[in-house]
């Protein structure tokens, strides 16, 4: 198998690590504002992701966390910040460079910041296919703008490392781009484009159905908002392509016997004249107040053609709560 795309990867991100490239990824996300976290220069200059990793509800009672791809370390000092203990977040990167720029602006932050200390994060070489990582050791694991590098093997292997290292219920949060429309094979196989988080980006439907054969039984899709265009003027396409960066979380839960819960922002309002409804497959429905509901559930409900059940389409928008 052809893998020279991921050695062009090394090289671009080498080069990014001795010298910071704002705008070489463009992160669709606010930065979040914590009380009492400053952010060094350094790091928003090498914030090479399309979205954010970082979910307050994600990181209750002292995680311990796993990031992949660790850029300039700033979502590793965010994640830090919800668990401030010696090495408990930690920090996977095959860039030699790239840790050790993380390493100096640990210092930065450690000036701007009373509270952290650089030994709460574990930086550690290696890679996404071989994590050095215990099986079932991790409640979070992230990775930002890294996965859609892959091409579909080393995805799938990534997702299975992922998956080995979480604990039963932990929570693996990624942020990539999504393309519905065709990617031409001539861009697909560019290594340059696709180091740049630009050709590799797949359908939100293939996405996620990747994720859910590794094993993973619940899909959240937090957010979804335009990311880039590639058009016919500077590029190889006969059309423009439009890319979205879409933020994904998804649970380490059994699989159910229908099938993964995939909630994407679905939701199912009652509005009949009894005082709830009962679909009789663990979902209650009271007049008027909305109910997210998995794909999976919207579907069983819209099958029943009833005229006081109202289904929105998917907003892809997802914070919690819901039918399942």
């Amino acid at each position: 198998m052809n893998k020279e795309y991921l050695e062009t990867t090394k090289k671009i991100y080498k080069e990014a690590a001795e010298n910071p490239q704002v705008g070489l990824c463009c992160t669709t996300t606010p930065i979040w504002q914590l009380p009492g976290l400053e952010i060094p220069q350094e790091m928003l200059e090498m914030n090479y992701g399309c979205g954010s990793t970082v979910n307050p509800r994600d990181l209750v009672n002292n995680p311990k966390i796993l990031y992949v791809g660790v850029g300039g370390g700033m979502e590793l000092l965010q994640f830090a910040y919800f668990s401030r203990n010696t090495h408990r977040v930690i920090g996977v990167d095959v860039v030699e460079e790239m840790i050790g720029a993380c390493k100096l602006n640990f210092k930065t932050a450690e000036n701007l910041n009373t509270w952290f200390k650089s030994e709460y994060i574990d930086l550690r070489a290696g890679d996404a296919l071989h994590l050095p990582v215990e099986d079932n050791s991790i409640d979070v694991a992230a990775q930002n703008c890294l996965f859609n590098i892959f091409k579909e093997e080393e995805l799938k292997q990534a997702l299975k490392e992922m998956y080995r290292v979480l604990k039963t219920h932990g929570r693996l949060v990624l942020s990539d781009p999504t393309c519905e429309v065709f990617m031409p094979d001539v861009l697909k196989d560019d290594e340059r484009l696709r180091a740049l988080c630009l050709s590799g980006a797949l359908p939100l439907k293939d996405y996620i159905k990747l994720i859910t054969d590794i094993g993973f039984g619940t899909i959240e899709v937090r957010a979804k908002r335009p990311y880039r265009i590639l058009d016919p003027k500077h590029y190889e396409t006969s059309e423009i392509i439009f890319i979205e960066s879409v933020e994904v979380c998804a649970i380490k839960d059994p699989m159910p016997e229908d099938g993964p819960c995939v909630f994407t922002g679905k939701t199912a309002i009652y509005y009949g004249d009894d005082q709830y409804f009962d679909d009789q497959n663990g979902h209650v429905l009271v007049p008027n107040q909305p109910l997210s509901v998995c794909d999976k559930t919207a579907g069983h409900l819209s099958a029943l053609n009833r005229n006081d059940i109202f289904i929105s389409e998917s907003t892809y928008f997802y914070d919690g709560g819901g039918c399942c």
